[in-house]
């Protein structure tokens, strides 16, 4: 996919599956610009900070538009807090510090970095969500800060992709799955995974670049595994 004159923007560069994504792009050199965000990066930003993100958001504006965003940040583990087995373990805290990361942060990029993007042509604001955040696949339980916030992002995704249509018909806003990948948010519970089932980050970031290519305007509002395949909500 060529995009001359345009840019491509990834929050959370600093991570795994971000660092990746900031590397196959550029490597692709479809995008005059590749915007690598980070919160330690050398255009910081800061996505618990409205502040941060309306700054960011204003230098991105004074070069290529952007026609490709993705939010690739997330939490799921801080220091000794790990996802709740059960309710007993619930804190107000921890929950908060899920939904401030996982849902509210990627909102208020929306907030600032949808009105830059393009009014006409396609253009992709995709945010790395999870196959548990969706409420019908929910069969084990637990989890709960991290699977309520992840279905409040998915909700994000529906509600937005709403409303920006009437802003640019041509607009996609997704929530991507990218699987399981080997990086330091799911390093704590690799043993569980599957054999066969742990990308690395190279792998993760072809995978959900090839999704992001193939997206057409009516897949907007959904949310898609690492294979292009749809997941319930």
């Amino acid at each position: 996919m060529s995009a001359k004159g345009t840019s491509a923007v990834v929050i959370g560069a600093s991570g795994g599956i971000g660092a990746a994504l900031v590397e196959a792009l550029r490597d692709e050199g479809a995008y005059d610009v590749v915007h690598a965000l980070s919160r330690s990066g050398s255009d910081p930003i800061d996505i618990e900070d409205e502040a941060s993100i309306a700054a960011v958001a204003a230098r991105i504006a004074a070069g290529p538009a952007p026609v490709l965003v993705i939010v690739a940040t997330g939490l799921l583990h801080r220091g000794d807090r790990l996802p709740e087995k059960s309710y007993r373990e619930l804190d107000p805290d921890w929950l908060a510090a899920n939904l401030r990361v996982n849902a509210i942060g990627p909102a208020l990029i929306a907030k600032h970095i949808l009105p830059i993007m393009p009014k006409q042509g396609r253009s992709v604001f995709a945010i790395l969500s999870a196959r548990i955040g969706s409420i019908s696949d929910n069969r084990l339980g637990g989890w709960y800060g991290y699977r309520m916030a992840k279905a409040a992002a998915n909700q994000l995704v529906r509600t937005l992709s709403i409303e920006d249509k009437r802003r640019n018909d041509r607009s996609i806003i997704v929530g991507l799955h990218p699987g399981t990948v080997d990086t330091a948010l799911s390093k704590p519970f690799q043993a569980n995974v599957r054999p066969g089932t742990l990308f690395t980050p190279d792998r993760a970031a072809s995978q959900l670049l090839d999704v992001i290519d193939g997206l057409k305007a009516p897949d907007t509002g959904r949310l898609f595994d690492f294979e292009g395949k749809e997941i319930a909500p």
